[in-house]
């Protein structure tokens, strides 16, 4: 009779292919092979992956063509004057708070990365949820702009318990490598990383006795990930993939 981490493990293998990446918002990133290009278009990809998957990413598909899908350049080019951006409303957010992240992210560049950015967290607080949190005090600390409530709805505070779902993801694509995930970024261990925790997942985990805690919150993707690194120490995070299979398969 197969264990949970045998029916896990199982399904890591059958979901964990270059396949996944043609129907998930990883597929923006892929198209790049500049490594400013890849940061930027996986943190947009990422952050504005909620609600139906086929919307958010019909979504991102218009707004990288806006960019001519040369994001990097789009980026530190970009002019505050410039209205391109104004009608890219999606959801919670508005097109003035996806200028606001552009804006920061031009500045972010003209000196550093995004990835220097994370990885100076990471070396300040030794933990992600540090790390998240110094990413997006930085972010709220350079509004300049009229932002609606949106703009935090992109970047969630983790001192208020977000899970922080779409920021998680973004770093399981960047830290982690393998058919699907990027695996650019070397400085910061993926054993460390904490599973994408939305309500797909939480649900799916707690039918599999993977998850006690009922709010979906920060402490549940603690939760989760540690109950994940019995199954495997170095890499709970690849788990992600069996949560999707398991939704699919069920």
């Amino acid at each position: 009779m197969l264990t949970t981490r045998d029916r896990l493990d199982e399904l890591v293998q059958l979901y964990e292919t270059a396949d996944f990446i043609k129907s998930d918002p990883i597929q923006f990133p892929h198209r790049f092979k500049n490594q400013n290009d890849i940061e930027i278009a996986a943190f947009l990809a990422a952050i504005f992956s909620y609600g139906k998957r086929e919307v958010f990413i019909s979504k991102l598909n218009i707004l990288f063509e806006k960019m001519n899908n040369n994001p990097y350049e789009f980026i530190v080019t970009y002019k505050d004057t410039n209205d391109i951006l104004d009608d890219c409303d999606y959801r919670f957010s508005k097109g003035i708070d996806l200028k606001q992240i552009v804006l920061i992210l031009q500045d972010l560049y003209k000196n550093n990365s995004l990835r220097n950015l994370f990885y100076d967290g990471w070396m300040k607080n030794n933990s992600i949820n540090g790390m998240l949190q110094s990413v997006v005090d930085y972010f709220y600390a350079r509004v300049t702009l009229s932002v609606t409530d949106g703009f935090y709805h992109l970047l969630p505070n983790p001192n208020k318990g977000s899970a922080c779902k779409r920021l998680n993801m973004f770093l399981r694509w960047m830290v982690r490598d393998g058919q699907v995930d990027l695996g650019v970024w070397n400085n910061i261990p993926k054993s460390e990383l904490i599973i994408p925790l939305d309500v797909h997942v939480a649900r799916i985990s707690r039918q599999l006795g993977l998850l006690e805690r009922k709010q979906n919150d920060w402490k549940a993707a603690k939760e989760l990930t540690d109950n994940l690194k019995v199954f495997c120490q170095s890499d709970p995070v690849k788990y992600d993939f069996a949560m999707f299979g398991y939704g699919v398969n069920n």
